[in-house]
């Protein structure tokens, strides 16, 4: 009776077992392909249709979506679909170089904190607390305010408030590798610090780093479009994702909503799918902390 009950629970969990990995399975599919989608979107509308995205047609404002217009038109006769693959490449631009900007930031930070220890550790720390203390959007709008509206000043403002997750993340890990064996074997052997952390501590760091890179770039995909939202990121008539929502609102209100919804599933997908791609990569370093998302 005990080995049917048994047989009969091992069945369960089995199942449930197989369940969880078509249910992963599907999700990834889904996020490659939206992502894939979104990828051929920006390289393959731009030459296929061909209008310019800043042609003003005003017998043509605000149409719905159609066969000559996909997405509509917006306030002053733009094709929207045109506008969101343009204001999609600026935010992937503002996206990926922050990402990097940050990581590269972040990793030597965490490193030097890791390594050297003492009271350059708790110095470095301490300066992390501090900036993480303050909310990502208040001091990212204050470093944008400094300079005039463009790609690189947001870049910059994204960057240096997104790069203290990733100095947390290379600095704990870090501490993990000194620990082990053969970081011991090759201080015993009169290496200096610089050596070990150049040969054997950066590059047991460079996956959670990498993986970190790629999680940050859907958050400062987000950040970017808030604070073109807030009119403080790129200039007005920069196609940004950001920007299209912000002049969509008094469409939206007079009952248009073709010209909102489409810019914010371009920023939603892309980034839904980018986190969801990053997530399972993170599954696969570390198993044990599935449930986790750095964003």
């Amino acid at each position: 009776m005990t080995d049917v009950a048994a047989e009969k629970t091992g069945t369960v969990w089995r199942s449930r077992g197989g369940e969880g990995r078509s249910t992963r399975t599907l999700r990834l599919r889904t996020c490659a392909v939206l992502l894939t989608a979104t990828v051929l979107a920006v390289l393959l509308v731009p030459p296929l249709v061909q209008l310019d995205q800043q042609a003003v047609d005003l017998a043509a404002k605000l149409e719905p979506p159609g066969r000559a217009h996909p997405f509509g038109t917006d306030d002053v006769g733009r094709d929207l679909l045109l506008r969101c693959v343009y204001g999609l490449r600026v935010s992937l631009l503002v996206g990926v170089a922050a990402a990097l900007t940050a990581t590269v930031v972040g990793t030597a930070v965490g490193a030097a904190a890791g390594a050297l220890g003492g009271w350059v550790d708790r110095g470095v720390m301490r300066v992390v607390d501090a900036f993480s203390s303050v909310p990502h959007l208040l001091l990212g709008i204050f470093i944008v305010a400094m300079f005039r509206p463009g790609v690189w000043p947001v870049v910059a403002s994204v960057a240096l408030t997104h790069w203290l997750s990733t100095a947390r993340i290379v600095r704990a890990e870090v501490l993990s590798l000194r620990a082990r064996p053969h970081i011991d074997a090759a201080v015993s052997g009169g290496a200096s610090r610089w050596r070990v952390t150049v040969r054997h501590l950066l590059p047991g760091v460079l996956p959670q780093a990498a993986l970190a890179a790629v999680l940050m770039v859907p958050h400062a995909m987000w950040h970017e479009s808030a604070l073109s939202f807030l009119g403080l990121g790129l200039p007005t008539h920069t196609a940004s994702l950001g920007n299209l929502v912000q002049e969509a609102r008094g469409s939206l209100l007079a009952g248009q909503w073709w010209p909102t919804l489409f810019p914010g599933l371009f920023i939603i997908v892309p980034t839904l799918a980018v986190a969801g791609l990053a997530g399972a990569w993170r599954e696969r370093i570390n198993p044990r902390r599935r449930s986790e998302l750095m964003l």
